[in-house]
């Protein structure tokens, strides 16, 4: 960070003031330092949501949501899911660089070799009831691996660390996995050390022990790009709490298990799922222009998942992508008469050319097309938010270890107007 500047704060009908530096980042608005408020003038700032505080210094991904810019370590969204693939992302993501080839093909063995889970960790599934929701499933057993690798629990270490990235970057779709196959009453399916990430993890949510099961490049694809434009997102809510939690000095697995807990919220990494709720409940293709209407209308309470972003306020980039690869699914699977798809598809055509939504800039983002692509593929919508995880778990891992090597990182602690009771005197139960 660099000094630019300061601005003054003076307290209104007196003479107390203080300056505040401004601080400029590589990209984006001047920050206020505002860390000497308190003891300057005795107070503090109000921001619900954090919406306009940063909480630390990132060099990890940037946002620029008035212009649809999204880099992972200053390269383009774009260009990453058009050249390179999930594991080379997860690279970058937690070293700050792309690897050369020596580099790349170290880390996809380091990757690929810490996979498999303990045997023993396989009889938690056993605790769960058969519908338990996958997303209850992720929080428990991945907050237990801290029972199981206890030779990386050392947050000040920097190999345990690093082992301790790679345990869950790899790990966390073979557990996915086995709790989709728990619900389904089918046996676990061991990872494969000759498949790609995407693919292995394709492989170990559909396939069988009872035949053969073909992967498609396209779907492998569709499925790498998934876990690439969902890799990190800035200081979004699960990230945050990744920080929080990790702030204490909490091991990684208890931190990751955090993050899963706060991305199951419908508000965050629920959103493909509840696109295709709003699907379901408009019922047919015949009756979306009533239901368009009615979001037209403030006063109906109907909302409209799928479209616009509380971040991007043009478009959000990941979507372009996203509308591609869904076509391009579409195609390779043959699915002309599905009237769930057929219905997202004349609701994207609707968003394009309607003029109340291009004036509001409501544009499908990432989670509209995801979700159809999900969908299509044959994945249920309890598993949605599961994939995210999957696919966030390395930009989570890769902002707890940022935060633990950042020698002014300190233990979160936000403040609060207090708006209860004053002072009182406690009185028995005969005078209440």
């Amino acid at each position: 960070m660099s000094k630019n500047g300061s601005i003054t704060i003076t307290v209104e009908g007196s003479n107390n003031s203080a300056s505040m530096p401004l601080l400029g980042g590589t990209l984006g608005p001047l920050v206020a330092d505002i860390r000497k408020l308190y003891s300057s003038l005795g107070i503090f700032t109000y921001d619900p949501g954090y919406g306009e505080t940063a909480s630390c210094e990132s060099k990890i991904t940037y946002i620029d949501g008035d212009e649809g810019v999204l880099l992972y370590r200053g390269y383009p969204i774009e260009q990453l899911a058009e050249k390179s693939d999930f594991i080379e992302v997860c690279y970058l993501l937690m070293n700050g660089e792309l690897p050369n080839a020596e580099q790349l093909e170290k880390y996809r063995k380091d990757v690929t070799h810490h996979t498999m889970v303990h045997e023993q960790l396989r009889r938690f599934y056993d605790g769960f009831r058969r519908d338990a929701h996958p997303m209850a499933i992720m929080c428990g057993v991945v907050g237990a691996m801290a029972a199981f690798y206890h030779d990386n629990l050392d947050i000040n270490d920097e190999r345990q660390r690093e082992v301790a990235a790679f345990r869950l970057i790899a790990k966390v779709p073979t557990i996915a996995a086995m709790a989709y196959k728990y619900a389904l009453g089918q046996p676990f399916v061991y990872p494969r050390n000759d498949l790609s990430y995407a693919a292995n993890f394709l492989y170990m949510l559909n396939s069988v022990p009872a035949e053969p099961y073909e992967i498609s490049p396209v779907l492998a694809r569709a499925m790498d790009l998934i876990l690439i434009l969902h890799a990190d997102h800035e200081q979004n809510a699960s990230t945050s709490t990744v920080r929080l939690a990790g702030s204490t000095g909490a091991n990684p697995f208890a931190c990751i298990a955090a993050g899963i807990a706060a991305l199951w919220g419908p508000a965050h990494g629920g959103a493909n799922e509840a696109v295709l709720k709003m699907l379901a409940e408009i019922g047919t293709k015949d009756k979306i222009p009533a239901f368009i209407e009615q979001v037209k209308d403030k006063n109906s309470g109907v909302k409209l998942m799928g479209f616009g972003h509380r971040v991007y306020k043009n478009f959000d980039p990941r979507a372009k992508i996203m509308k591609e690869t869904c076509h391009e699914v579409l195609a390779e699977l043959g699915i002309k008469d599905s009237p769930l798809l057929d219905m997202a598809m004349e609701m994207e055509r609707i968003a394009l050319t309607d003029e109340y939504f291009i004036s509001r800039k409501l544009y499908p983002n990432v989670d509209f097309y995801s979700g159809i692509i999900l969908k299509a593929m044959g994945i249920p919508t309890s598993m949605f938010t599961v994939i995210f995880a999957v696919a966030r778990t390395v930009g989570w891992v890769s902002q707890w270890k940022e935060m633990i090597e950042d020698p002014s990182q300190r233990i979160g602690r936000p403040r609060q107007i207090y708006t209860g009771a004053g002072v009182r005197d406690y009185a028995g139960l005969d005078k209440r």
